[in-house]
Formats: C-alpha cells, structure tokens, sequence
C-alpha cells in the first residue's frame, strides 16, 4: 500500500496528475490482484491525501531535520520522505513501525544508500509530535499571520491571504475554513430526475443519508463505494458534490417570462452539471445542449447524458466561440475554467500548482466565457456564472466588469440567488451567493445569475 502511495505521489510530481484521477485505478488494480483488502485501500488513500494535504507543513518539518535545501534533494526522496513524516505526524501509526516501514519502502524503490539517509532524517522527525513541530517551524501569529497560518494548516502563504479577503472574517472562521480544507470529503451522491430518486439510493447506500441541501443529493457512509450502486452504474445517478447540485437547480429555478425550451450548459465537461440540467429540463419538455470544448471531456459528457429522457444534444465547441446562433436559448450556464481553490479537499495538490499569476491566466477566458453567455440568451433569459473558486478576482470582479464593459452586445440585471437555495443560510448579502466547505459541508462553489435586457 506505500508503495501504491508513493506511486501516486510520483504521478502527481512528475507529470502534474490529480491523485483523485490516479488512484482509484490502481486501487482497482491492487484488488484485483489479491491480498489488498478494504483496510489496505483506506491506508493507501489517507497516506496520499493526508501528505498532499499538509505538504508545506511537511517540508517546513523536513527542512529542519536535514542538513541541505530540499531543493537539493531529489524528488523520489522528498516523496518515501513525506509518506513517512505523514505516518509520524498524521497518523496513529507507531513511530516504529512508520520508520521502519518507510525505509523499506525507500529500500525497494531508491536502494540502500538512499534508504540510510531517509533512516537518519525519520529518525529527526520523532524528536516532536506534529505541535511540537509546529511550534518550531511556523512564525508567531502575531510576527507574520498568513506564514503562521499557511505552515499550521498546510496552505500555501498567497492562498491563505485569498481566502482571508473573499470570507471578510476574522482569524477564528478563516482557520476553520482551512481546517475543512483539510477534512476528508463526504461522497455525495446526486439522484437524476426522472431516472432515479433519493430514496432509491437511500436504500441502496447502506448507513446513507440525505443532503443537507439539494433535494437530489443522498450522502455516502464513510468508505461507501457508490460504484457498486445499480443507479449509478447505469447512470441514472451520479457522484456530484451538493453545491455542484444547488448551482445546476438554482439555474433551472430561476424566474423566467415567456419559452422555456431551449437551455444552454457552455462548459459541459466532464457532465455532472449537464447531466443534472438535462433531466430537470426533460421534465419540462426543455431540451439541453452541451458544449464542451475538449473532445475527450465532450466523450465524457455523451456518456454522462447517455438514457436521459428529453432530448439534448452535445456540441464539441468553444464557448468563446459559439457554434451557435445569439440569443438562442432560455437558460444558459457557465461553469468557467478557474483555479479550483474551492475544491481544495477534492484536490488537494491544487494549492501546491497553482501560482498567483494564475489568476491573470483565467481572466481573459473566464470574462469571455461569461460575455458569449449572455449574447445567447434571449432577452429575458437567465444566465448563470459559477466557479469552484471563492477568490474575489474569479468572482465577483468577472461578473462587474462584464456588466460595466461596452460593446459586449448583450445587457443584463442581477437576479438575487439567494431564494433559490432554500433553506441554506449565511447566504451572505446577494445578489451572488459564495458556499463554503466549513459552513455548508459543499465545494467553495460561487453562483451569479443574471438576466438578460437587451
């Protein structure tokens, strides 16, 4: 199972995959093999998110207790390293035996001589339990707040200082923010419309229970496996985070005058929105398009949208480059390209790769996405901006500045979202709503609708 970790962790290191891609096909592969039971898997899976989780924190620890700059460590190292400071620090696994069994682990798959130096180095790291350490390698509060923080919690310096803008609080909530960045994400299950339904999956998930939001979402027992349900096999439900969920029905519950039919998803892929969009614009006898840029994440969306019972059709098409006619649709949705700070818990190595010059990277893309929406709305029409981010620049700031552009060829009034979400408090003051993973147990998901004027 280390050894399992460790490969993932080279995956993520070496060709910038997401461990949540990665994994579960070589848990796959371990169980089919034999001898690699339910225990084994949950093992695997806590030592590579539980150490791409605290990362920073890691390095800062393993920087005291090595003689050079972790720079000059080869990466294979930094990672039969990490594995092993996550079992002394994060774990309950005795010091013993996650000594021991990270330097055979460095055995098989660095030799012998580099297994002696990650000996040497574990072997430092015992000296303090994770607050002793915490103690030694993060600056005081009061000297530098964002580094404290950053170190304590395993967010990357620039990430702490965002999320502290976009939730305007104090330090107390802004730490259980992060902490809930850090917690293991409930799977969350989402019952299609008309294809299956929440009580369906109540019963078929066992120790499952409802979402605390969306009235089609049904949360897993811990080390559920919702691959083993029929509906989702036969993709009459899904796997789809509840805030992913209240965007999609808020949009579909907009207030609208005039026809209804024709609806819009303008960043379809990989399809869990699409999916959704379509089923509950099937009940209104409303047909959906998806349009997904990428062909692989369009292949994704055909399968998404495979037995849905209205019609939709999937275009592989660029957004900023419509394929079809303007102000063509009732409803449409952009779920924009962004940097995923909201999904942090989901993908954690995120906050590692991203960079703050990231942000000027989206913008073009995210402004221009949101423009074309509206150009394909018809007057009176409803468009929805959404991100898996909470920083104000992908936000807030998109939406202002596409409503304060000229020339843009459509023009809109907000719609306040907040009624749409029935019963989900600290809302905030609207018109847009921002969902956060340590207040609603959701993905950081932000949600602007617009309508269209003129």
């Amino acid at each position: 199972m280390r050894e399992l970790a460790f490969e993932v962790l080279r995956a993520v290191d070496e060709r910038d995959a997401y461990a949540n891609l990665v994994l579960p096909p070589l848990l796959d592969k371990a169980r089919a093999s034999g001898g690699f039971d339910t225990r084994d898997a949950a093992l695997a899976t806590e030592l590579v998110y539980g150490t791409l989780r605290r990362q920073g924190t890691y390095d800062a620890v393993l920087a005291a207790c090595t003689d050079r700059p972790l720079r000059e460590v080869d990466p294979p190292v930094l990672d039969v390293l990490s594995l092993g400071v996550h079992q002394l620090l994060g774990t309950r696994i005795p010091d013993h035996a996650a000594v021991s069994a990270t330097v055979e682990l460095a055995r098989r798959v660095l030799g012998d001589g580099r297994a002696k130096f990650v000996n040497a180095v574990l072997r430092r790291v015992t000296a303090h339990s994770l607050d002793g350490w915490l103690e030694r390698v993060a600056p005081p509060y009061e000297e530098d707040p964002e580094e404290h923080l950053g170190i304590v919690h395993g967010h990357p310096r620039w990430v702490v200082s965002a999320l502290w803008d976009a939730l305007g609080s104090g330090r107390t909530e802004l730490e259980e923010m992060l902490a809930a960045n850090n917690e293991r994400p409930e799977v969350t299950l989402v019952a299609r419309p008309g294809r299956s339904t929440t009580d369906e999956l109540l019963a078929a998930a066992e120790d499952s229970r409802p979402g605390h939001w969306s009235p089609y979402a049904v949360r897993m027992a811990e080390g559920g496996d919702p691959g083993a349900l029929e509906a989702v096999r036969e993709g009459r439900a899904g796997v789809q985070d509840e805030g992913s969920q209240l965007v999609a029905a808020a949009l579909a519950d907009a207030p609208l005058e005039g026809p209804d039919s024709r609806w819009l998803d303008g960043c379809a892929g990989p399809g869990g929105k699409a999916a959704l969009l379509a089923a509950l614009a099937a009940r209104r006898g409303a047909a959906l398009v998806a349009a997904e840029k990428r062909p692989h994440r369009a292949r994704l969306v055909v399968r998404a949208l495979e037995g849905n019972p209205g019609p939709f059709q999937v275009l592989t098409a660029d957004g900023t480059r419509p394929a079809w006619r303007p102000a063509a649709f009732d409803r449409v949705l952009v779920d924009v390209p962004c940097t995923g700070l909201g999904a942090l818990r989901r993908r954690p190595e995120a906050r590692w790769r991203r960079r703050p010059g990231d942000l000027a990277g989206f913008a073009p893309l995210q402004r221009a996405l949101l423009t074309h929406a509206l150009r394909s709305a018809r007057p009176g029409g409803v468009v929805g901006y959404a991100t898996c981010s909470p920083h104000p620049a992908e936000t807030r700031a998109v939406v202002d500045d596409v409503l304060a552009a000229s020339g843009t060829g459509a023009t809109a009034e907000w719609i306040d979202a907040r009624p749409l979400l029935p019963g989900v408090p600290e809302l905030g003051e609207g018109p847009d709503i921002q969902l956060w993973p340590h207040r609603h147990g959701t993905d950081a998901m932000y949600l602007a609708l617009l309508r269209r004027t003129a």
